[in-house]
């Protein structure tokens, strides 16, 4: 893969529904220009660090999470483990989001009965996902989408779509930003994002930007050890890392600048804290109130599908690759090995979204104890509370306690030569205050039994 290709590849992990969905959503709800800066920080200090050392792990040995692994110390290959199945349980759950996605995308092209106002849309999104076969067979959609594009290969399928997509996405994202701030009325929604009231700061905004962080960029799930291994030798890591991250945190920015503004035009500040409905039920009515939205409308869900498309790409790349490696199977019979078993959990996250089928799994934190919960509230947070902080931290260990920092940085640097001070603080980062941070995300998510999502 060429270093621009793996850029944009591993950008596309990184750029999922996390910045379109949640970020604008938080941003609201965590206090405005304070959760920006506190996830900026985040994103910096803690995120590019994990990043790094997930790359290093994977260009040393050129093999996928669990191989690369098992062949620098087979003690920590259960590091790999957690990556693959919290990537598998993603992606059960992430196919079916990406389905209603594309029924959106596809509803302000076809279905008139969509736009019926404002209690009709919620209504609309809650007879969606309720129902027992419909989300599913876009589901279904969604996902031939991803494994056409990963049975073509790296090269010939990842790396051709991203360079495709990408600068597309990018281009629209910035297309609509560009109508919502030359709106009259936009400078409220500009003002709350970009004013710092520290008084607004609290452990949520702080935990809420550790949660976008970790699975904005994508760390502790294996992916970028994957995507690691494809990159050559030769390449500087850090400087491929602050594209990626930094593409990130535009994407992430630009969704809220064309979101945030429209949103405190037509339905105030309480607009934007609808939580998981916010793109399915608060944007639609948002559109609904300006010429022009029918259009606006069908773009952003558009761009909502190419970030959902690319991500879900690298999740299922990631799977794939560990099938066909430690198990010598052809990409074509991983993915319908993989497909065909992972079906059954996203047809229990789909159905579990009525409760009254009593689809319940059991889960546990300090806080409430053992409790019976909506399959697709377990899934979520057997992912964002428990498995991803999980997965950085065994990274984090693995390269400070067993691998070395020295080595991973030779890997890192390729033939550049980078500041010993950068590598000094990056090795106090992954040794030391990265395992320290998640250690505190773990006392808030099963502590406190508090999300990250």
């Amino acid at each position: 893969m060429s270093r621009f290709g793996f850029i944009l590849a591993s950008a596309g992990s990184a750029i999922g529904l996390g910045n379109i969905w949640k970020f604008p959503g938080k941003v609201g709800l965590y206090g405005g220009g304070v959760f920006i800066l506190t996830y900026i920080l985040i994103v910096a200090l803690i995120g590019l660090p994990i990043m790094l050392a997930e790359f290093s792990i994977g260009r040393a040995v050129q093999k996928n999470v669990v191989g690369a692994l098992e062949q620098l110390n087979k003690k920590w290959r259960w590091v790999g483990y957690v990556g693959v199945i919290n990537l598998f349980v993603i992606m059960s759950y992430y196919v079916i989001v990406g389905g209603w996605v594309t029924k959106y995308m596809v509803a302000y092209v076809a279905d008139k009965s969509f736009y019926s106002g404002a209690a009709g849309f919620q209504n609309y999104f809650v007879s969606f996902i309720t129902r027992p076969y419909e989300p599913l067979l876009w589901a279904l959609f969604f996902l031939c989408l991803c494994i056409f594009v990963v049975v073509k290969g790296v090269s010939s399928g990842i790396e051709k779509v991203s360079k495709k997509l990408m600068p597309m996405f990018l281009i629209l994202l910035i297309g609509c930003v560009i109508r919502t701030v030359t709106l009259p009325g936009a400078q409220e929604g500009l003002e709350f994002m970009f004013r710092l009231n520290w008084s607004e700061f609290s452990t949520d905004t702080l935990v809420g930007a550790l949660g976008q962080a970790f699975f904005s960029v994508s760390v502790g799930m294996g992916i970028l050890v994957t995507y690691g291994s494809y990159t050559s030798k030769q390449d500087n890591l850090l400087k491929s890392a602050l594209w990626i991250c930094s593409l990130d945190t535009l994407a992430a920015m630009l969704a809220a600048l064309a979101i945030i503004p429209m949103v405190f035009m037509t339905l105030g500040a309480e607009g934007i804290k609808m939580g998981g409905g916010f793109a399915f039920m608060a944007l639609p009515e948002v559109f609904a109130h300006f010429p022009g939205g029918h259009f606006f409308g069908f773009v952003f869900f558009f761009l909502l599908f190419l970030a959902a498309l690319t991500s879900a790409i690298s999740v299922l790349e990631t799977c794939i690759a560990f099938m066909i490696e430690e198990w010598h199977m052809s990409r074509i019979k991983a993915c319908v090995l993989f497909s065909t078993v992972m079906s059954i959990f996203s047809m229990g996250y789909s159905l579990s979204m009525d409760d009254s089928r009593g689809i319940v799994l059991p889960w546990f934190d300090f806080a409430s104890g053992v409790q019976l919960l909506p399959m697709n509230a377990v899934m979520e947070k057997f992912t964002d509370n428990l498995m991803i902080p999980l997965g950085a931290l065994g990274f984090c260990l693995f390269v400070a306690c067993s691998w070395t920092t020295q080595k991973a940085w030779e890997h890192i640097c390729g033939d550049r030569e980078i500041s010993p001070a950068v590598e000094k603080v990056w090795s106090f980062v992954v040794s030391y205050l990265a395992p320290a941070v998640i250690v505190i995300i773990f006392y808030f998510t099963l502590g406190k039994g508090q999300g990250l999502s």
